[in-house]
């Protein structure tokens, strides 16, 4: 399995060649493009695009969720924006971080005071700033 990192630098390979979708679903057919957190997915599962990615988002969010090491590099994104993720109540009183909402949110919408989202380059810079970041924490300390 790869690490983290390396599914980060994958994620900007491929959305450097096939762009990125931002619209329904988490991916479209024609032409072939994915949301920013199904590529986390299909590249970090090394899996083809789930049938449900293209119809059905509720169940391609809970796919997504099922994944570990997509998880890990949506959050490590994440981490790496300005903002913080918003919370959803999972349960009365308890509420959970929801990382593929921030994620797939800043991807797809203009922030605040801007007229348009972020631009593919500034998507893949991010996403390259996420994996530096990994590779800096986890480091050898220099003796």
């Amino acid at each position: 399995m790869p690490s983290t990192a390396a599914v980060l630098c994958r994620m900007a390979e491929f959305i450097n060649i096939q762009g990125l979708h931002t619209g329904e679903q988490m991916a479209v057919d024609n032409p072939w493009k994915l949301d920013i957190c199904a590529v986390a997915y299909i590249l970090a599962e090394d899996c083809q695009t789930p049938a449900e990615f293209y119809t059905d988002e509720s169940a391609s969010i809970r796919i997504i969720e099922c994944s570990a090491p997509a998880m890990q590099a949506i959050r490590a994104i994440s981490a790496a924006l300005d903002t913080e993720p918003c919370e959803t109540e999972i349960a009365p009183g308890h509420a959970v971080p929801d990382y593929i909402e921030h994620v797939c949110n800043w991807a797809a919408t203009p922030p605040v005071l801007a007229n348009r989202p972020p631009s593919v380059p500034e998507v893949i810079g991010r996403i390259l700033c996420a994996a530096d970041q990994i590779d800096a924490d986890t480091a050898p300390a220099a003796a």
